[in-house]
């Protein structure tokens, strides 16, 4: 099939190239994807697989010319390779290199990003980026193309490669895997994706926990219709969090917002006590004076 596409596809002898490198290097018998669509939960998704690949080829004629033009931009603006690829976690915890366009300065310091993170675990505030009061390690148009959600269009290789999907869950950085309380490893119960349920529920405007509930309510519910949904939300989604960004340079930073997205009536965490004394709980289990495997703790 690859090879009668790309027969019949107008494209430019590089990004037929480019195509045919990606097609042709598909794994035929992914280790991942077999997991995923086993038997257990095979009839499911199935059909997520089918749903991924039919979008991106509906889509490619959209796609090609779009991710030609941001690769453009980066080889002028800054110096450096127009790809960037790091370690993520995804289905079941597995360990794979995800692909964005690379939207920061070549050897910065990542050990920031990281400070930030854990800050934002272990806090009750909303999970707004570095970026959003102005970050100088990212290249210029790099906020617009983060904001926009345009770095992430590598991500289709993963897609079709079978480690993630379009909609699931984000897939996280090793050293956030690592902090993650036992019953929030269940939103990697499903493949990662490059939209999903939290990204259209307010995403930076939610809390870390709040982030983990909308992850595992998703991979509880995921439907073909729900699916469907979450991509037709992603756009007006996207329109709002370059505004949102761009709001946010404007603004002093530091508010903390008080009330949750999520409904009572659709509770996902064993742990129902408010949310400052659930942030000491999290800072005492990661420090190991907690066991929060067992009963819940009585507070």
């Amino acid at each position: 099939m690859s090879n009668l596409f790309l027969c019949y596809w107008p494209l430019s002898s590089g990004w037929s190239s480019i195509l045919r490198f990606v097609l042709m290097n598909l794994p035929k018998e992914n280790h991942l994807s077999q997991a995923a669509f086993s038997a257990g939960s095979g009839p499911v998704l199935r059909w997520k697989r089918i749903l991924d690949v039919g979008v991106i080829l509906l889509a490619l004629p959209l796609l090609v010319p779009l991710m030609a033009v941001v690769a453009v931009l980066i080889r002028v603006v800054s110096a450096g390779p127009v790809l960037f690829k790091q370690e993520r976690i995804g289905y079941l915890g597995r360990r794979f290199m995800c692909f964005k366009f690379r939207t920061m300065f070549v050897g910065v310091d990542a050990s920031v990003h990281q400070g930030h993170l854990c800050h934002l675990m272990n806090s009750n505030t909303p999970m707004t980026k570095m970026d959003s009061q102005g970050d100088p390690r990212i290249i210029p148009l790099g906020l617009l193309l983060r904001s926009s959600g345009l770095d992430e269009l590598p991500q289709l290789i993963n897609v079709l490669r079978g480690e993630m999907s379009l909609v699931g869950p984000r897939p996280c950085l090793p050293y956030e895997y690592d902090r993650y309380l036992p019953w929030q490893k269940e939103r990697f119960a499903s493949v990662p994706g490059l939209t999903g349920l939290w990204q259209v529920s307010g995403k930076n405007r939610t809390t870390f926990v709040e982030m983990v509930q909308l992850d595992i309510k998703y991979a509880r519910e995921k439907s073909l219709w729900f699916d469907l949904k979450i991509l037709l939300q992603t756009i007006p989604a996207l329109v709002t969090q370059v505004w949102d960004a761009r709001r946010s340079r404007k603004t002093p930073s530091g508010s903390v917002r008080t009330e949750t997205l999520l409904s009572k009536s659709h509770p996902v965490s064993p742990y129902s006590f408010r949310k400052p004394a659930f942030a000491e709980v999290v800072r005492a289990e990661r420090q190991g004076h907690l066991n929060m495997e067992g009963n819940k703790p009585k507070l």
